[in-house]
């Protein structure tokens, strides 16, 4: 069950994926951005709004695990070629994985088209895509003044520069890795990524940091006092929140996705049109839950069966593990 009824939109890949561990492999599973962001989000609000692209080859028990959470998929564009394909495997630490194959297939010339239904929702997630892609759907929108957020990776970074920074110039919130941040603000500080992460656009920059947790870096609004979250000299707050501690992890394919889901959701469950920094903390700390979850089973499989109780529990327990008395 969701908290509120505030649409999101999610624009993205869905994919289908093949995934090898230490310990187990897993084949043609339900992979792709824009699936775990769905799924995490559907937790705390709905309608949830899928855009993307699917071939041929796409299984129906995936079309049918989005209808199971109240996922809309008028959103998602049939096509006669192949489903989007990745193929991983991951090292002993799980931290780090080679990509063996990728298959483009159907996303090669897509462009997204947002149904008009959900062109007016006032949250709106790029889910990790091709920057140009990113920019398109924003174009597409037509609520007055909705809350975007976006996620990015290093091969963006590379080839697609110029229209990833356009993409910054437009969005509230980016969401992006830590080496990815690395690379893209040419430091190996990452406070000072963060902060030059915020001058290229958003107002707000999350940095994960995989099982370390996430960093939050939001601008001060021009002419406001520095808060009890700034850093000295510094003008923006700042707020790091630890990942949920796991003893096995699984497979942590789509952590970061349905990191940004859950945020995302947590957002619209609050019913407000504009989000303050204790916000986007709270939303942080259901984001790093719910990815926990996720890195529990291959593919959504753990993801898609969650309860809202669970996710609360768990919130619980994270919180008391991070707390201490003054």
């Amino acid at each position: 069950m969701s908290d509120t009824s505030t649409p999101i939109l999610i624009g993205g890949s869905i994919a289908i994926d093949h995934i090898k561990t230490p310990t187990a492999e897993g084949k043609n599973l339900l992979g792709g951005s824009a699936s775990f962001t769905g799924f995490a989000a559907s937790y705390f609000t709905s309608p949830i709004h899928l855009v993307g692209i699917i071939g041929k080859d796409f299984p129906q028990e995936h079309l049918d695990l989005f209808a199971s959470r109240g996922i809309s998929t008028a959103g998602l564009e049939r096509s006669e070629g192949d489903t989007f394909s990745w193929t991983g495997s991951y090292h002993e630490n799980m931290n780090t994985r080679d990509t063996l194959a990728v298959a483009v297939n159907v996303l090669e010339d897509w462009t997204p088209k947002i149904p008009a239904a959900a062109a007016s929702a006032p949250i709106v997630v790029l889910a990790n895509m091709h920057p140009l892609n990113q920019l398109q759907m924003m174009d597409q929108l037509t609520a007055e003044k909705p809350f975007i957020a976006a996620d990015t990776m290093d091969l963006w970074i590379t080839i697609a520069n110029d229209d990833l920074h356009k993409v910054l110039l437009r969005i509230d919130l980016l969401v992006i890795n830590e080496s990815e941040a690395r690379d893209f603000c040419q430091t190996s500080n990452l406070i000072v990524a963060g902060q030059r992460l915020l001058e290229k656009g958003p107002r707000h920059v999350i940095i994960k940091l995989g099982e370390f947790g996430a960093i939050l870096f939001s601008k001060h609004p021009a002419g406001a006092p520095h808060t009890e979250f700034s850093l000295p000299g510094a003008n923006f707050d700042l707020f790091r929140c630890a990942a949920f501690p796991l003893t096995e992890v699984a497979d942590p394919t789509g952590a970061g996705d349905s990191f940004l889901g859950a945020l995302a959701g947590h957002l619209a469950s609050t019913g407000k049109a504009e989000f303050s920094f204790d916000d986007i903390r709270s939303a942080i700390a259901y984001g790093s839950v719910v990815a926990s979850f996720t890195c529990e089973a291959f593919s959504a499989n753990r993801l898609a069966h969650l309860t809202r109780q669970e996710i609360d529990t768990r919130l619980n327990l994270l919180r008391n593990l991070t707390h201490w008395p003054a």
